[in-house]
Order: structure tokens, then sequence, then C-alpha cells
């Protein structure tokens, strides 16, 4: 991400077939915090802008309580996603 100059998301891993943006930032820092950090050492919360056009392609999954809510973004969609982002990708918190 920092090598677009926070302008894209890199490409999916293998093992990640599915771009998963959520709508919450209060989620977005529970994910970081509770799965991320254990994981990896670290988490990072972030918040950017897509263009709605784009967007409603797809569908709002609720996974869990009702504000638990994200989006499944295939990662053969994350170029043209990319190309949709309306400014930078704002890294907004960061837990380790």
């Amino acid at each position: 991400m920092a090598e677009s100059g926070f302008c894209a998301w890199p490409a999916r891993l293998p093992e990640q077939p599915i771009f998963y943006p959520v709508l919450s930032e209060a989620y977005a820092m529970r994910i970081a915090r509770e799965w991320n950090v254990p994981k990896s050492g670290v988490g990072y919360v972030t918040r950017f802008r897509v263009e709605k056009s784009f967007l409603d392609r797809y569908e709002v999954h609720q996974v869990g309580g009702r504000d638990i809510l994200e989006y499944w973004i295939p990662s053969e969609d994350l170029d043209e996603f990319n190309r949709h982002l309306v400014g930078p990708i704002e890294v907004v918190a960061e837990y380790r």
C-alpha cells in the first residue's frame, strides 16, 4: 500500500481470494486488535473512499451483529476496485 503512495491496495495472496472492506471503524479496530495483532504482531485500521457506482455492484454482508458489515470483493476485482478509490488510503490507527 505504501509503495503505491497509499493510492491502491496490493494484490491478495493466493490464500486470500476475497478482499473484505468493512463499513465500521469500530469493527475495523476490533479486527486489527483481536485478529491481526495476535496473528502478525501488528494491526492497522484504514479509511478510504470508493465510488458508490462501483460498490453498488456488490452486496453488503452482515457477518455478525447489526454493525458488523462488510463487502466481499473477489481478489480478481481488486485492480478495478483500486481504480475507483477516491483520494488516498489513510492509516487511522495502529495496534501492536
